[in-house]
């Protein structure tokens, strides 16, 4: 998985407003803070809906809601999550081969996972590890 892979799940240089080439200019970016639409454009891939995604990234619904109306960016906090939830959906849609499957597949309950849902588990860096460790062992065959 690229650093373009993960701009794109974001929205890519139209929401971005820059081309990302590698990690060191996403990371500049996330520092900076990502546009509000970037949460956007990564539910749409995701399928889920504006009050879900407040609840991933940790941002209270109003707050969010005023920020996209205003075009606002995230605080540098808000954004590392949003990019870690980017990473984690570009890295299902590698391993998976298909953006609507990730997708899917990230919101149904795993058995890897004692029967969680792996969006649930990206709440934290760890828990994200661990969905990355289980799209390993599926783009490698591992039962798991």
């Amino acid at each position: 998985m690229t650093s373009a892979a993960i701009a794109d799940a974001l929205g890519g240089k139209k929401v971005l407003g820059q081309a990302v080439r590698s990690y060191a200019e996403l990371a500049e970016l996330t520092r900076r803070g990502l546009p509000a639409d970037s949460l956007t454009a990564l539910g749409e891939k995701l399928d889920l809906n504006q009050a879900a995604l407040s609840a991933k990234v940790g941002i209270p619904p109003r707050t969010l809601t005023r920020r996209l109306s205003r075009h606002s960016r995230l605080t540098a906090a808000e954004s590392d999550r949003t990019v870690r939830l980017a990473r984690v959906y570009a890295t299902a849609v590698e391993m998976i081969g298909n953006e609507e499957k990730a997708s899917q597949w990230l919101r149904t309950p795993n058995r890897a996972l004692a029967g969680k849902v792996p969006l649930d588990q990206l709440d934290t860096d760890l828990g994200a590890k661990e969905v990355e460790n289980i799209l390993g062992r599926i783009a490698y065959g591992v039962y798991s």
